[in-house]
């Protein structure tokens, strides 16, 4: 644990350099950040705005087709998983290419103008039609530009000592954004009505629509935020310097340049797939990341299945957002410290361990009720339900399942969810860790198109009428991520590869 907390500080004398321990090297990692060039705060301040725009959409997604639109359980879920979902992570891939064409300061703009538009649809329309067109497939691209964006201006923003923590205030960022998403998404369920209606400029909004609106005001929050970036400014070691942002094409008109990046985007990706496909080790790596994807899946259900099992089981109103909070806030805490005391395990062994504390977890929700009456009943119960949730009278032993079970997933998630990306680069060829490590968001394609059967189990085991055996729904969760581990374990032999710098192999 110490040597996470270990800096090595160069005296302005030039004397021997001094490692600083203990709380002052974790403080000193924090103080590299002073000086920092606003054009990096920023950055942070946009990662916030679009992540917690993000969130609040992605939590409303399935339950605005259903009650705004019409769409039944099945046909919510395959639009979501099976289309949308995909088609973010696609072109998000290409997004890259629309940041070399036109620069990041414009990007940031094309995202943030095409997502405010979408969002606008979505707010103040219930034509099917219009809705998808104008509002929920534009907000896919939208949405992909930021995230590759996101990543190069960290990077230009940030002087080589503060990558680091520059990079992992952006996670934690990203997480604080999950929480006010979560809260803002609990706030107006409970004060409008599960049901209920916004009257905005003298049209009634539904309240998941409302939410919609919510996500339009922090969309339009990052425009005055994106005008204070400095054109071309850059954090070098020497101090900030101002040179035009490298862009390809340079001399064509805008969507020509656009255009032709993407095209060579497209043929770079072909040539790298023709390259990977003659290595041994690519399809073990791939073999790895699909088993990932099962675990995913459990992550992705959160958004697009818990949702709405939350409110057919606990009722209108259910605080469904501070549930899901229960993993933001260990994550945050917990992934610095298990990455310090796992350091010298391999990431493989990691990924199993935690892959195996994941899925048994999901198992608590497939248990009786009944089982879990007593402590509901106690003193953890009325804690839960009434201090931290702020439920009104009986607490549902469900409170308690989904509370543990979100907390032993989380302590899962911080053993294996970093170390996925260190396996695929610690296993990479020389000179092709990015190639492999853009790999990486594979599980998350996997998941998506997992998660797109979600819809069929709560048609079959958790409907909005009728009798509900939604025990059998989350067995069936816990018996596909049971996949992940079982696999990872039974064919260790076959589809592990060795780790640079790792001994342990079994």
């Amino acid at each position: 644990m110490g040597e996470a907390f270990k800096q090595t500080v160069v005296p302005e004398d030039g004397a021997a350099p001094v490692v600083a321990t203990g709380l002052r090297g974790f403080f000193g990692k924090f103080t590299v950040l002073k000086g920092a060039q606003r054009e990096l705060w920023l950055t942070f301040l946009i990662k916030l705005l679009i992540i917690s725009a993000y969130s609040v959409t992605n939590k409303t997604l399935i339950l605005w087709l259903s009650s705004d639109l019409g769409f039944n359980d099945q046909a919510a879920g395959a639009l979501i998983g099976w289309v949308w979902a995909p088609a973010m992570t696609v072109f998000t891939l290409l997004a890259g290419s629309i940041t070399d064409a036109v620069g990041l300061r414009r990007t940031f703009f094309l995202g943030a103008g095409i997502c405010l538009v979408a969002r606008a649809v979505m707010v103040f329309t219930t034509i099917k039609w219009l809705a998808l067109a104008g509002g929920l497939f534009p907000l896919v691209i939208g949405e992909a530009l930021g995230t590759p964006v996101l990543i190069a201006a960290t990077r230009r923003y940030s002087t080589t000592r503060q990558r680091s923590i520059s990079f992992s205030i952006i996670y934690m960022v990203m997480n604080v954004g999950y929480l006010i998403a979560a809260r803002i998404f609990d706030y107006v369920r409970q004060t409008l009505g599960e049901h209920g209606h916004l009257s905005v400029f003298g049209s009634d909004v539904s309240t998941y629509r409302t939410l919609f609106l919510v996500s339009f005001g922090f969309e339009l929050l990052l425009f005055p935020t994106i005008y204070f970036l400095r054109r071309g400014a850059e954090a070098t070691d020497e101090g900030v310097k101002f040179d035009a942002e490298p862009v390809r094409y340079a001399t064509d008109v805008f969507w020509e340049r656009v255009w032709l990046t993407v095209r060579d985007a497209a043929r770079d990706t072909v040539s790298l797939f023709k390259r990977l496909l003659s290595q041994s080790g690519f399809y073990r790596l791939l073999a790895f990341l699909l088993l990932i994807g099962f675990l995913k899946l459990i992550f992705l259900q959160m958004d697009y299945v818990f949702p709405k099992f939350g409110i057919r089981e606990l009722g209108d109103g259910a605080p469904i957002g501070q549930l899901s909070a229960i993993n933001y806030l260990l994550i945050i805490a917990l992934v610095p410290v298990v990455g310090a005391l796992t350091q010298q395990f391999s990431a493989y062994r990691m990924v199993v361990v935690g892959g195996a504390i994941c899925a048994a977890s999901v198992f608590i929700m497939a248990l009786p009720t009944g089982w879990f009456q007593g402590l509901a009943s106690g003193g953890i119960g009325q804690w839960l339900g009434h201090s931290y949730l702020g439920v009104k009278g009986g607490i549902h032993p469900y409170y308690v399942m989904i509370a543990l079970y979100i907390a032993i997933f989380s302590v899962g998630e911080a053993f294996y969810s970093p170390r996925v990306y260190e396996y695929a680069a610690a296993i990479a060829p020389r000179g092709q860790e990015a190639s492999y490590g853009a790999l990486s968001y594979i599980p998350f394609l996997i998941g998506k198109l997992l998660v797109g059967t979600g819809g069929w189990l709560l048609a079959a085991f958790c409907p909005e009428h009728g009798p509900r055996h939604s025990g059998t729904m989350w067995l069936i969760f816990a018996l596909a991520a049971s996949v992940a581990p079982i696999g990872l374990f039974g064919l260790r032999r076959y589809i592990r590869v060795p780790e640079a710098g790792r001994q342990d192999v079994d």
